[in-house]
């Protein structure tokens, strides 16, 4: 008896051992083949840093909001209107995004590192003209966009400035999402996780004092939260391009490779314009539910932003899952070997059902008690926690069908999901919003139902889909 009590012990210790082990390899972005071994621990040493990386993405998040939301609903409701307008931003970065994964994780896959950074320049490259012209466009045309947003009178004389600076600086989120692109793609999660770390602990940090002029800062108000999120990006982009010099285990950029080659812009071009459809597909029609929302007056469009933010703390991290299944796809592939694409796929996609799932059902409890700490507003409240609720049920769905789009991606199959997301977004989502919205009594509380829908069928379309296998033949 004594014998097999010891023998339990020590494997658990062992086991114990094993994970925290494989706890520091993650963090430390130790190099690591991930072509071949075990998935289950290819998919931890990617998904630790790429989850910790978005859980402080998630922080700033709501931390953003918290503050503000000592400004008043108008404050607020700037935020709001103002992220829904960067949605445009964010979607041409993520489809450049897209496009770097595919072709970096391939050629590493294949064992050609040459051939990736010199990807990862063109794609840079790419990123600092693209976003120069949105900046500029932006920056020009802010207080046009408030009012094409249906703002308000007391949202546009709030919020002119404060959207001039998070357009104008928007050339900063546009590199970090590619930079880091490269560096996860590679298999380099916990660079990119530093460098976000980084970017947002400054932002966090800049916040409330910029807000309200504590100490030797200026008291900015709402104005603040935006020059402290320029500023965190800025640093996080110069420190991003610093390791990509300098070598970050599986990539590193050499002189010699800082050559624009059209060849190579081209195909980015091309793979990041199906990416970006992809991704604008998918994000317009949260413009359009905002804009829904914004008929309902400025508390729903506080309730509905603070909800939002909410529901992206818990989504962020379990993008980190998504990222590492995109990795771990095109780098099978890259290999020659398709099974273990698939499998790895499957795999990420369970782990992130049981995380979001567990995570939405905290959301679903806790609701009243969370939202309480954002808005003392009643209406406000009340719209944030019924939001928060609905949209939190379809946690688990969601969860399926973000690793299965991400894997597509990570196949340079990005046509794919483009028409899951033309299908579910917007021949299905937005419909079915407006129409509960005008014909039923649901009235705001339609925006949030309508994507508790559109959740659940995006996991059921993308399984589907998923299964056929046509991915695995992609070329990039």
């Amino acid at each position: 008896m004594s014998t097999s009590v010891n023998t339990t012990h020590n494997q658990s210790s062992r086991t114990i051992a094993s994970s925290w082990r494989d706890i520091s390899d993650a963090m430390r972005g130790v190099r690591h083949d991930y072509t071949t071994g075990s998935i289950g621990r290819a998919i931890f040493l990617l998904a630790v840093p790429m989850i910790l990386e978005m859980v402080m993405e998630s922080l700033f998040a709501v931390s953003d909001v918290f503050w503000v939301g000592h400004l008043g609903a108008s404050a607020v409701a700037t935020v709001g209107l103002t992220e829904t307008m960067m949605i445009i931003v964010y979607t041409l970065a993520m489809g450049l995004g897209i496009a770097t994964t595919a072709v970096v994780s391939r050629r590493i896959g294949e064992g050609d590192p040459e051939t990736a950074a010199r990807t990862s320049v063109q794609s840079i490259a790419l990123g600092v003209i693209i976003s120069s012209i949105l900046a500029a466009l932006g920056g020009y045309y802010a207080p046009q966009l408030l009012q094409l947003m249906g703002a308000s009178t007391d949202v546009l004389a709030t919020g002119t400035t404060f959207i001039r600076v998070m357009i104008g600086g928007s050339s900063t989120a546009f590199l970090l999402f590619v930079v880091n692109s490269t560096f996860r793609a590679a298999g380099d999660a916990s660079v990119s996780m530093r460098v976000l770390w980084l970017a947002n602990g400054i932002n966090i940090v800049l916040g409330p004092l910029l807000i309200f002029g504590i100490g030797p800062f200026p008291r900015m108000g709402v104005t603040g939260a935006a020059v402290a999120t320029t500023i965190g990006r800025g640093i996080g982009v110069l420190f991003a391009l610093s390791k990509l010099v300098r070598g970050s285990g599986h990539l590193a950029v050499r002189r010699r490779h800082i050559v624009l080659e059209p060849a190579t812009m081209t195909r980015l071009v091309r793979l990041s314009g199906n990416g970006t459809f992809q991704v604008l597909v998918g994000s317009l029609n949260w413009i359009f539910l905002v804009r829904l929302m914004s008929s309902f007056g400025s508390v729903a469009i506080a309730g509905y932003t603070i909800c939002i933010r909410l529901v992206i703390f818990a989504l962020l991290p379990a993008w980190g899952l998504s990222n590492a299944a995109a990795t771990l796809v095109g780098q099978s592939l890259g290999a020659k070997d398709a099974a273990r694409a698939e499998t790895s796929a499957w795999t990420a996609a369970r782990y992130n059902v049981v995380f979001l799932g567990l995570a939405g059902l905290v959301f679903i409890i806790a609701a009243p008690w969370i939202v309480s700490a954002f808005t003392q507003d009643p209406g406000v409240a009340s719209v944030a926690v019924f939001g928060l609720r609905t949209i939190s049920a379809g946690f688990p769905f969601f969860a399926f069908g973000m690793v299965l789009t991400q894997s597509f991606n990570g196949a340079g199959d990005t046509w794919t999901p483009t028409l899951i997301n033309i299908g579910v977004f917007w021949l299905f989502e937005v419909p079915f919003a407006w129409y509960l919205s005008v014909h039923t009594g649901l009235g705001l509380r339609a925006v949030f139902v309508a994507v508790l829908a559109a959740y659940s069928l995006l996991a059921v379309v993308s399984a589907i889909v998923f299964r056929r296998g046509t991915w695995k033949v992609r070329r990039v």
